[in-house]
């Protein structure tokens, strides 16, 4: 049986796949593989948040949990003088994520392998991205959702992107719990998933 993609080490045979997509009007080219999230391509709720998050040029930005790094690669383009970290537990995701960077010429990006923001315990960001691992489990994903807020510079956003039947809900409540209840707003809505930007005041 294959591992989870929220495994550190994977210990599914590697088997590379690399395909050409369009992200909000950009190409990329992309080496995924077993064991991590989506493997055969970039997955929807993905898309919904990159089509829909907002990036200043110079924001210092998270992407939580960032897979081969779709998400985190084209907010680096959106903010072509800042500089997006890309995180993940997966080590083969991180080492996939960073060779993507190269392959499409993206500079303003580093890497590390992180159980959720130990790697970045002191950092803080103007932008966090998360498409959470709701297969990890709800304490898992929640308490991603609270530390998240401690990571955000005053002013920055939190943007989390979740399926209807996943717990969209659920999820909705407890940012309102963390953020306050007028700080969260449902910014896109698409084929069952939900779009959900978090302010810090």
């Amino acid at each position: 049986m294959n591992d989870h993609y929220y495994t550190d080490k994977p210990k599914s045979a590697s088997n590379r796949r690399e395909f050409e997509t369009v992200l909000r009007g950009m190409k990329l080219r992309l080496t995924s593989d077993a064991g991590v999230f989506s493997r055969d391509g970039v997955d929807f709720g993905s898309r919904v948040l990159i089509e829909h998050m907002e990036i200043p040029a110079n924001a210092q930005v998270l992407d939580i949990g960032c897979g081969y790094g779709p998400i985190g690669l084209i907010a680096a383009r959106l903010a072509p003088q800042g500089h997006v970290k890309l995180i993940d537990i997966n080590e083969r995701a991180v080492e996939l994520a960073s060779h993507n960077a190269q392959a499409n010429g993206i500079r303003n990006v580093s890497f590390a392998q992180s159980d959720l923001f130990a790697a970045v315990a002191a950092e803080t960001f103007d932008v966090i991205l998360s498409n959470p691992p709701i297969r990890a489990g709800k304490a898992v994903v929640h308490r991603l959702f609270s530390e998240s807020r401690q990571h955000l510079n005053p002013g920055g956003t939190t943007w989390v992107v979740i399926q209807n039947k996943q717990g969209a809900p659920s999820a909705r409540a407890k940012l309102e719990e963390i953020y306050g209840e007028d700080q969260v707003e449902e910014v896109g809505k698409d084929k069952g998933f939900r779009l959900y930007c978090c302010t810090r005041k």
